[in-house]
């Protein structure tokens, strides 16, 4: 009587092909995690150069002196809420003083949290 059936090695051979799939799937899937995180940070910078445009052509060509203006502004709120960037850091604001010049910045500090490194999302990176 002949039995059939896979045998160990055969078995064997299909998890390791199996997990090598598997692990080509997880790395692809990391890079695609930070393109939309880094694509997230460029739209919400976007949003918020136009509000605060907006907030200094609505007060006499002031800046807000914080991005929290935007939201608890006497007039009206330029934003309904000032959300983090993507990976859960505040978006860091420097106030400029020519607003008919926007010299104003918006940026994040990127994955490492840290400001003045490789990974930040700053205005210029939004126009590439």
């Amino acid at each position: 009587m002949k039995q059939s059936g896979f045998t160990l090695v055969e078995l064997i051979l299909v998890t390791v092909i199996i997990g090598i799939l598997a692990s080509a799937v997880v790395v692809n899937y990391g890079g695609f995690v930070m393109d939309a995180k880094i694509g997230r940070a460029k739209q919400d910078i976007t949003n918020l150069i136009s509000s605060v445009q907006t907030y200094a052509v609505e007060h006499n060509d002031q800046y807000p002196k914080a991005l929290e203006d935007l939201v608890t502004d006497s007039k009206r709120k330029y934003i309904r809420e000032l959300k983090t960037d993507p990976w859960g850091n505040a978006y860091i604001y420097k106030a400029g003083t020519n607003p008919k010049k926007m010299d104003f910045e918006i940026s994040s500090a990127g994955a490492d949290g840290a400001p003045g490194t490789a990974d930040d999302v700053t205005e210029s990176s939004v126009h590439e």
